[in-house]
């Protein structure tokens, strides 16, 4: 079983966004992160579809500082209920997965 996670995120702004993976990869509760860029949202918010733009955020971390990393970003972000889902990575690069693990502990 592998130990790390992707784990996406939705920003404001830039701004946020790199406060966020600053703050999180200094605090080693995730290795890296990467910015995607501007995205164009359209989801349902407080009874009726809403749209905007937002920046996209993925971060990689381990499974020991994933609750951590969670509660961090929500003290960190301005929405009252953030986009934050963390998905197991099954496989990859194992060097880089170990990298993940090394970072964060």
């Amino acid at each position: 079983m592998r130990d790390a996670f992707w784990v996406y995120v939705t920003a404001e702004n830039e701004a946020e966004a790199k406060l966020i993976a600053k703050t999180v990869v200094e605090e080693r509760l995730a290795a890296c992160a990467n910015l995607l860029g501007g995205i164009q949202s359209i989801y349902w918010w407080e009874g009726k579809v809403c749209e905007g733009e937002e920046v996209a955020l993925v971060l990689k971390t381990s499974n020991a500082r994933k609750t951590e990393l969670i509660d961090r970003i929500k003290q960190l972000h301005s929405y009252d209920c953030p986009c934050i889902v963390c998905l197991p990575i099954a496989d990859g690069n194992p060097g880089f997965l170990s990298w993940i693990a090394a970072e964060t502990s």
